[in-house]
């Protein structure tokens, strides 16, 4: 991954070792990552420090995120039946992400990680998707009960009582 070998090698070993691999130029690169083109070249002699916003940039153009997943923020054993799975939509393919959460606080986090970490849309409970819609920019879902799943709660707690 580019952005870990940055840490380890130094950017500009990182940085020529990764357009190699890519077979992309450093024009290319200019273009992709909407940096200056006498700045890349100043940055790969070692002629200049690089700031970290034109790291930003060469990562972000280099390393795009892939939204190649769909986050489903639940609890344990519900993600247990799910999680690992792979559905196909429209000719694309999509692996299915969990996300525990036991309370409101924890499914706002887990919103924000799954979207940070690339996800391509959230699945959670109806109870949160109106503030997960608030925290994300990505789509969110609801799981719907079966009326089997609530009238077998139903009759638990009928035994129960």
């Amino acid at each position: 991954m580019f952005s870990r070998r940055i840490f380890e090698q130094g950017f500009r070993a990182a940085l020529e070792e990764e357009l190699k691999r890519q077979d992309i130029s450093i024009k290319e690169l200019s273009r992709k990552a909407g940096v200056p083109l006498p700045t890349l070249y100043k940055v790969t002699a070692g002629d200049r420090d690089v700031r970290f916003s034109t790291v930003q940039r060469v990562v972000k153009a280099l390393e795009p995120i892939r939204h190649d997943f769909i986050a489903i923020i639940a609890v344990k054993f519900l993600l247990e039946e799910v999680e690992g799975q792979e559905i196909e939509v429209k000719g694309r393919s999509y692996q299915i992400r969990g996300y525990t959460a036991n309370s409101i606080e924890e499914c706002i986090v887990a919103a924000v990680k799954a979207e940070k970490e690339g996800a391509a849309g959230i699945v959670c409970a109806p109870v949160l998707a109106s503030i997960v819609e608030k925290v994300v920019d990505i789509p969110v879902a609801i799981i719907k009960p079966k009326p089997t799943t609530v009238l077998e709660a139903i009759d638990t707690i009928a035994k129960r009582i």
